[in-house]
C-alpha cells in the first residue's frame, strides 16, 4: 500500500510545471502565473471587440496564468489612459501586480501631434558653493500631443503605484481598415495628415522607457504581424464580421481598392492574430519581474 502511494506521489510530482495532481495549470509555469495584471489601452484590448476568449490577455489567462483587469476602450488615444488608470485606481487599488499598457495607435490615426517631453527654463542654484545659472527642465504636462499624454498618466501611475511593475507595448503594424463611409483608415504606408507615419508614434512609444524607467516591449517587432502582406490577412478580421480575407480580398483591401466588398479590416487581428500575439507577448513577459 506504502509503495502504490509513493508511486501516485511521483507522478503527482513528475506533472508539476504543467499540471497539478490533476489539475490543469497554465501553459508556462513563471512568476507572472496568478499574477493580477490591468490591461489599459484601446479597441485591440477593448474585450467587447470580440470574444474575451478570443483577446491577447485573455489568451495570457491560459498561457501564463495571470488574472487580468481590462480597461482599454476602442477608440481611446494617449489622452484616455490617465482616466483608465484612475478608474483603475478606484475600483482595485493596490490590489494589482502590474499595468500592461497598449497604446498608440489612434494616436496616429487622429493626427495628434508628438509634442516635447520636456520644456526648459533657467535656474539659478547653488553649486560648489557659487550661485550658477543652468538649464533647468520639467516634463510637459499640458497640452494635446502623445508624449505630453504620457507624461501625465506615467506621473500618475510612478506616483500611485510606485510597488507595481509598469510595462508599455508599442502598437502594431496598421493595414486598411474600412468599417463605415466616415471610418476608412488607410494602410501605414500613408502618413497622417500631419506627415507623421505609424513608426513615429512606434518611436515616442519606445522612448518612454528612458524617460520614464519603464519596460517598453516592442509588439510591432515581436508579434510578426504584417497586414501589408496578403498571406498576414488570415491574422486579421472583417469589421463585425467572421468572413476571412481571401488572397485577392485582402491584396485590394492593401490597394485600397474595394472592388464591391463594404468592409475591410486589417487593423484588428481576429482569434488567430490575438494568439499569436499573446505568445509572443509570454514570451517576452518572462524577462521581467511580475511584481516587486
Amino acid at each position: 500500500m506504502r509503495s502504490k502511494v509513493v508511486y501516485l506521489l511521483a507522478l503527482c510530482l513528475l506533472a508539476a510545471g504543467f499540471q497539478s495532481c490533476g489539475t490543469q495549470g497554465p501553459e508556462i509555469q513563471s512568476q507572472w502565473n496568478g499574477a493580477r495584471v490591468a490591461f489599459l489601452g484601446d479597441s485591440i484590448t477593448d474585450e467587447g471587440q470580440l470574444k474575451s476568449q478570443d483577446i491577447y490577455w485573455h489568451q495570457l489567462v491560459k498561457i501564463l496564468g495571470i488574472k487580468p483587469f481590462c480597461y482599454g476602450i476602442s477608440g481611446h488615444q494617449t489622452s484616455h489612459i490617465l482616466g483608465q488608470a484612475e478608474k483603475l485606481n478606484d475600483e482595485h487599488g493596490q490590489d494589482v501586480d502590474a499595468i500592461i499598457i497598449f497604446i498608440g495607435t489612434n494616436d496616429f490615426n487622429g493626427a495628434v501631434p508628438l509634442g516635447e517631453w520636456f520644456e526648459e527654463d533657467v535656474a539659478t542654484v547653488n553649486r560648489n558653493g557659487e550661485m550658477t545659472p543652468l538649464k533647468h527642465r520639467v516634463p510637459v504636462m499640458e497640452g494635446n500631443t502623445t508624449r505630453a499624454a504620457i507624461n501625465r498618466f506615467m506621473a500618475y501611475l510612478k506616483h500611485n503605484y510606485p510597488t507595481k511593475q509598469v510595462i508599455l507595448l508599442t502598437p502594431i503594424h496598421r493595414g486598411y481598415f474600412n468599417c463605415a463611409p466616415k471610418n476608412i483608415q488607410q494602410d501605414e504606408n500613408l502618413a497622417n495628415p500631419l506627415g507623421l507615419y505609424i513608426d513615429d508614434y512606434i518611436q515616442v512609444i519606445k522612448e518612454t522607457a528612458d524617460v520614464w524607467a519603464v519596460p517598453v516591449i516592442d509588439l510591432a517587432s515581436v508579434c510578426g504581424l504584417f497586414p501589408l502582406e496578403p498571406e498576414h490577412a488570415r491574422y486579421f478580421r472583417e469589421s463585425g464580421m467572421t468572413v476571412k480575407y481571401t488572397p485577392t480580398e485582402a491584396a485590394a483591401a492593401i490597394a485600397g481598392t474595394e472592388q464591391g466588398l463594404e468592409h475591410h479590416d486589417l487593423l484588428h487581428p481576429n482569434t488567430e492574430g490575438h494568439l499569436r500575439m499573446a505568445y509572443a507577448l509570454a514570451y517576452q513577459l518572462l524577462g521581467y519581474p511580475s511584481h516587486f
